[in-house]
């Protein structure tokens, strides 16, 4: 008698048959360059910046104008078929990681910018469009772009809205969803729809703050229209060093006290700066146990006084040395080794995992503290990195991929550090996303009838779950599953924190 064929098995043999169907189907909407099924055309889709988790994607649309992504949606929605949407691939939460039996949908061809209006400071752009561009098209005009993740050369517009992304300077400028005064997508049903409006306030429901941030689960971006802020007149940067984790925690939190809002407020730990001054030769002290970079920009009289101010809190807080920028070039220097965090430790590491939690500023210390325990427990090396000025964590966990225990390990240290983060008042996730990532602390941080509640909205617009399934909000089922696990391990170590 033969065993009974299990879920995975099943679909596995119904993938031949299923994929035949759905390139037919295709195959009347796209001009044969843009399907790809064939696999050594689909491996390059097979992760984003995840690179832990991969899957080879059923098909690879690439449509080249609007009727063919509305047709490719129409057909998939028809067909039952699930839909990814994919911008560059650079999100780190596994978001754009493709589903099996389903269409990766990219919008790489959409990459025009459609006007610059200086007048009302916005820009119309395609989703496809790189974050930089938009800032160069603006540049004539004395205008740029605000947000600016490090991915910012290759990163889409479109991905920013999915994601709600950040960077170095959203502590004055804001994330996404403060830049974005317009979407205009399409929904699985191929409807267009449009959130948010040219004018100041939209009618009805903020329906544009729930789009951005939504992780390609309620529509497909197929336009943006974002806002231009004036490039200030000087900008100019702190390097304070710190032989002390707790005192550069510290004085994070007392430069915002001061009443102070730095352009950018960004702290790397000792690990994180030798191996980025190995990279790109930064000028970072390799001695300090941490190092702040906080910038100042504005009129040159407003960044004097401010500068002023910032080195005096600083030195206050116990800053071992202060050296701030002189000209544009040495600033950049300073930021081009935050901005190189991760290539850099891609040089000394096979693999690196990087986690994204947001906790309150006054806990940046014990955070940081608590992971350097963790290191020990899950005997894997941390380098930290983050927005220290909202309290948003990017701990690169090294590891070598090729090894499944060290994988395993990695995991549990993402997610230990991730509650621990909830445990301290904060939260899962800060830019990077929910994707697959972090679907296992989603049940730690919200009920299951909070689940449920955003299982509704996604059904309000997605009907079929066909939008990015399986990822950003967990199933009563796979909460059960990781609340067995932990106890099996002894993993609960917050035992206050909502539970499954």
């Amino acid at each position: 008698m033969n065993a009974p064929t299990s879920a995975a098995e099943h679909a596995s043999l119904q993938r031949p048959e299923r994929q035949a169907q759905v390139v037919k189907a295709l195959q009347q909407h796209l001009p044969a360059h843009a399907l790809l099924w064939q696999l050594e055309d689909t491996v390059p889709y097979e992760c984003d910046g995840l690179t832990a988790y991969r899957q080879r994607p059923l098909v690879v649309a690439l449509p080249e104008t609007y009727a063919q992504v509305q047709a490719v949606l129409r057909t998939c929605h028809a067909l039952d078929v699930p839909v990814v949407a994919r911008g560059a691939g650079t999100g780190l939460s596994g978001g754009a990681m493709p589903h099996a039996m389903g269409v990766t949908l990219s919008l790489a061809k959409f990459n025009r910018i459609l006007k610059v209006d200086p007048v009302s400071r916005t820009a119309l752009v395609q989703g496809g469009v790189r974050n930089l561009a938009i800032s160069e098209a603006a540049a004539p005009y004395g205008l740029y772009y605000a947000p600016d993740p490090s991915s910012q050369i290759a990163c889409t517009i479109g991905g920013n809205v999915a994601e709600n992304s950040g960077g170095v300077h959203c502590l004055k400028y804001g994330l996404t969803v403060h830049n974005v005064v317009k979407v205009d997508g399409l929904t699985i049903e191929g409807e267009q729809v449009t959130f948010g409006s040219d004018a100041l306030d939209a009618p009805g429901y903020d329906l544009l703050s729930v789009l951005i941030g939504s992780e390609g689960m309620l529509a497909v971006t197929t336009e943006a229209t974002v806002k231009l802020v004036p490039k200030p007149q000087l900008a100019r940067c702190i390097m304070a060093s710190f032989d002390d984790i707790r005192k550069a925690g510290d004085a994070v939190a007392a430069v915002i006290a001061a009443g102070i809002i730095p352009a950018g407020l960004e702290m790397m730990d000792k690990p994180m700066t030798a191996a980025v001054e190995d990279f790109v030769h930064a000028g970072y002290d390799l001695t300090a146990e941490a190092i702040l970079l906080c910038e100042s920009d504005g009129t040159p009289e407003e960044v004097a006084e401010e500068i002023g101010r910032m080195s005096a809190v600083l030195r206050d807080c116990g800053a071992t040395a202060i050296t701030v920028s002189q000209n544009e070039a040495e600033r950049l220097r300073f930021w081009s080794g935050r901005k190189n965090a991760f290539p850099a430790s891609g040089r000394i590491s096979p693999d690196y995992m990087c986690m994204d939690s947001t906790i309150p500023r006054k806990r940046l210390a014990d955070i940081l503290l608590a992971i350097a325990e963790m290191e020990k427990k899950y005997r894997l090396r941390c380098a930290n990195v983050f927005h220290a000025g909202d309290g948003n964590l990017h701990p690169l966990i090294l590891f070598d991929a090729n090894d499944p225990d060290q994988l395993h390990r990695c995991e549990l240290f993402g997610a230990d550090i991730l509650e621990t983060s909830v445990a301290m008042g904060g939260t899962v996730t800060g830019e990077h996303g929910v994707g697959i990532e972090k679907l296992n602390s989603m049940c730690v941080q919200f009920t299951a009838a909070e689940n449920e509640q955003m299982f509704g909205l996604k059904r309000a617009f997605d009907a079929k779950g066909l939008l990015n399934p399986g990822k950003v909000i967990p199933t009563l089922n796979r909460c059960a599953e990781y609340g067995k696990m932990l106890v099996r391990g002894g993993q609960i170590s917050h035992p206050d924190l909502p539970r499954f």
